[in-house]
C-alpha cells in the first residue's frame, strides 16, 4: 500500500504542519513549545490514535458481526448487506460521509456537555489550559469510544469506501488539529461553516454561555449557528481562561486521569 494511503502519514504531515504554521504565526507569542502538559498530550496521541484506535476498530467489526447475527436469526437483511451508497462516486461518498459524521459527534459532543456521567469522561480535554495542535488528542479513551461509535458505525453500514473513510478520517484530523492550534484565524466569512481556532477557543473557556456551554463544533461551525449554541465576541480574540470550574480537584498526573471518570461514576 503506498504511503499516502496511509492515516499515520497523514497524521504527522498535519501535525507537523501545524506545528510550523504556530511557530510562524502564533497568535499568543509568548505561549511555549513545550507548555504545561505537552509531554503528557504527546502520551494520548499515541495512546489514542495507535491503541485505542485499533480496539475500536476491531470493537466495530464485532458489533456488526453481532448485529448481523441477531438480524439473520430474524430472517433481516443483514447490515453487512445493506451498504446503500457503496455505489456513489468517492466525492459524494465523501461529501455525505463528512457531513453526516460531523453533525452525529456535534450532536454526542453536546451531550457531553450536559448528561452529567458523560462530562466526567469529557473533562479530560477540557483540562486544556494553553490551546495548541497537540492539544487536539487529549482525550479520554472513553470519550473516544463513544464518539467513534456513534460516528463510524453509521458509515459502515452505509458501505463508505475504505479510501473515503480515510479522506475523511484526514479532512477531520487537519480541521480539528487546526482549531486547537495557536493560530489566529477565523476564516472570514467560512468562519460560519468551518470551525477555526477563533471559534473554537470560546469553547474552552472557563464560562459556560448558554446550557452546558457554546460552540460545540468538530468540523463544522455550521451547526452550532443553526442551532443557536453559537457565541462569537465582536470585540474580544479569546477567552482570559481556559478549563472549567472545580479544576484544582481534577487530577494532574496520566493514571488519575484514565481512572478519574470511573472512580466519579462508583460515587
Amino acid at each position: 500500500m503506498p504511503i499516502y494511503l496511509k492515516y499515520f502519514f497523514w497524521l504527522i504531515l498535519i501535525s507537523l504542519f501545524c506545528l510550523i504554521l504556530e511557530r510562524l504565526w502564533p497568535w499568543r507569542p509568548k505561549q511555549e513549545l513545550m507548555r504545561r502538559g505537552f509531554v503528557q498530550d504527546l502520551f494520548w496521541l499515541v495512546f489514542n490514535q495507535q491503541y485505542v484506535a485499533l480496539a475500536l476498530a476491531l470493537l466495530v467489526v464485532k458489533l456488526i458481526s453481532l448485529f448481523d447475527a441477531g438480524l439473520a436469526s430474524l430472517g433481516l437483511p443483514m447490515v453487512s448487506d445493506l451498504r446503500l451508497i457503496e455505489s456513489w462516486p468517492i466525492f459524494m461518498q465523501v461529501l455525505v460521509a463528512f457531513t453526516l459524521k460531523d453533525f452525529i459527534e456535534w450532536f454526542v459532543h453536546r451531550l457531553m456537555h450536559l448528561v452529567p456521567w458523560m462530562w466526567e469522561f469529557h473533562k479530560l480535554h477540557h483540562s486544556i489550559e494553553e490551546l495548541d495542535w497537540l492539544g487536539a488528542f487529549r482525550t479520554h479513551w472513553g470519550e473516544l469510544i463513544i464518539h467513534r461509535l456513534f460516528g463510524f458505525l453509521p458509515l459502515v453500514i452505509l458501505g463508505v469506501d475504505e479510501l473515503a473513510l480515510l479522506i475523511v478520517a484526514v479532512l477531520t484530523v487537519l480541521i480539528q488539529e487546526i482549531s486547537h492550534s495557536n493560530l489566529n484565524l477565523d476564516w472570514g466569512p467560512l468562519r460560519y461553516v468551518f470551525n477555526s481556532p477563533r471559534f473554537h477557543a470560546w469553547h474552552h473557556d472557563v464560562v459556560m454561555r448558554g446550557k452546558g456551554g457554546q460552540n460545540f463544533a468538530v468540523n463544522l461551525s455550521l451547526w452550532d449557528w443553526l442551532f443557536g449554541t453559537s457565541y462569537w465576541p465582536e470585540n474580544v480574540e479569546q477567552p482570559d481562561k481556559l478549563g472549567f470550574y472545580g479544576m484544582k480537584k481534577y487530577p494532574r498526573r496520566i493514571w488519575g486521569r484514565l481512572l478519574y471518570p470511573f472512580l466519579k461514576l462508583r460515587k
